[in-house]
C-alpha cells in the first residue's frame, strides 16, 4: 500500500435547489487532494439503497479510493438552502450511514498506511462513528510529518465541549473558521481577548503544527509557532460557497505533504478555494493552472 491522504467522516448528498449533489466535507478535501495527484481515500459509510450505489458509483467516476461499509441505515443526505449571498445553511438527516462507520480489520491495515488524515466534529456525533475516527487516529504512524487534520465544521449543536476538547488533543493541525472561533473561545473561557489571541492559546494548548484560521471575505490567516500568515480573499462572483472550506483544506494539505512552505500552500488553497465557490457544487474539476502548482 502507498501513503494515503484520507477524508474520513460524512458521506452524503447535499439536496440542493437546483438538485442533488454529492457532499460530505471527507469526499469534499478527498476528492481535491486527488487533483493535485495524491492517493487520496474517502472512508465512511452508506446505506444499502439507491443513494448508497449511486454515491459509490460517483466515486468510481471521479476515481477516488474509497473505503466505505454498507451498512442497515440509510444514506445520509442534507438539506441545503442559499440565501441571497450564496451561504449555505443545512438540515442534516439523523440516524443514517454515516453515523455508524465500524472500525475494521481493513481500515486498521488503511491507518497503518496514512501519510494525512482530516477528520471533523459532525461525523463524531454518534458513539459508533466517534469510536471509529478515534481508533483510526491512534493507529497512524507516530511520525513528526504525519498530519492529523481537525476541521472543526460545526453543525447545529451536533458537538459537545468534551468532544472538541478530545479533538483538538489528537489532531496536530486545526482548521477553524472566525464564528468557530469566537464560539469555541466561549466554550473554554477566553472570548474576552483579540482574534489573533485566542489563536495563540489553541496553537500553545493543544501544541499544534499549525492553526488556519479562515475569516470570509476578511482573508484567513495560518499560525504556526512564532509565525503567522495571511491571504486576502479574492474577490470573485459566487456561485455557491458549497465546499469552499474543504478544498481549501485539500489544497492546503497537498502542498504542504509537496513540501511546499506554509505560505506558499496557503496561498494557493486560497485561489482554490475561490475557484470552487464560482462553481456551483463542492466537487468542479480544477483548472490546469492551479493544478500545476504543485508539479
Amino acid at each position: 500500500m502507498k501513503d494515503f491522504v484520507v477524508g474520513m467522516g460524512e458521506a452524503l448528498f447535499d439536496c440542493l435547489p437546483e438538485g442533488k449533489k454529492i457532499g460530505g466535507a471527507p469526499a469534499n478535501f478527498a476528492y481535491h487532494v486527488s487533483q493535485f495527484g495524491f492517493q487520496s481515500c474517502v472512508v465512511s459509510a452508506v446505506g444499502n439503497d439507491e443513494d448508497g450505489d449511486e454515491i459509490m458509483r460517483i466515486f468510481n467516476q471521479r476515481g477516488l479510493n474509497t473505503q466505505i461499509e454498507r451498512v442497515p441505515f440509510p444514506t445520509g443526505t442534507v438539506q441545503v438552502t442559499l440565501d441571497e449571498k450564496g451561504i449555505p445553511s443545512y438540515e442534516i438527516k439523523q440516524k443514517v450511514a454515516w453515523d455508524n462507520i465500524p472500525f475494521t480489520d481493513k481500515l486498521h491495515n488503511l491507518a497503518l498506511n496514512t501519510r494525512a488524515v482530516c477528520f471533523g466534529s459532525l461525523a463524531q456525533r454518534s458513539a459508533v462513528s466517534h469510536d471509529t475516527i478515534v481508533k483510526f487516529l491512534d493507529a497512524m504512524p507516530d511520525d513528526p510529518d504525519t498530519l492529523k487534520i481537525f476541521d472543526i465544521n460545526l453543525r447545529q449543536r451536533f458537538y459537545t465541549p468534551d468532544l472538541l476538547e478530545e479533538s483538538m488533543s489528537r489532531c496536530n493541525v486545526l482548521k477553524i473558521n472566525d464564528e468557530e472561533l469566537e464560539l469555541v473561545s466561549r466554550l473554554f473561557g477566553f472570548h474576552s481577548i483579540s482574534q489573533e489571541n485566542k489563536c495563540w492559546i489553541l496553537l500553545s494548548k493543544y501544541n499544534l503544527k499549525m492553526l488556519i484560521l479562515t475569516c470570509g471575505t476578511d482573508g484567513s490567516y495560518v499560525f504556526t509557532p512564532g509565525k503567522v500568515s495571511f491571504q486576502p480573499t479574492p474577490k470573485v462572483i459566487v456561485a455557491d460557497t458549497v465546499g469552499a472550506g474543504d478544498s481549501f483544506t485539500g489544497s492546503f494539505t497537498a502542498a504542504i505533504l509537496a513540501g511546499k512552505p506554509v505560505e506558499e500552500a496557503h496561498k494557493l488553497a486560497v485561489e482554490v478555494s475561490a475557484f470552487v465557490c464560482t462553481q456551483s457544487g463542492a466537487m468542479p474539476v480544477l483548472p490546469d493552472e492551479l493544478k500545476e502548482r504543485l508539479a
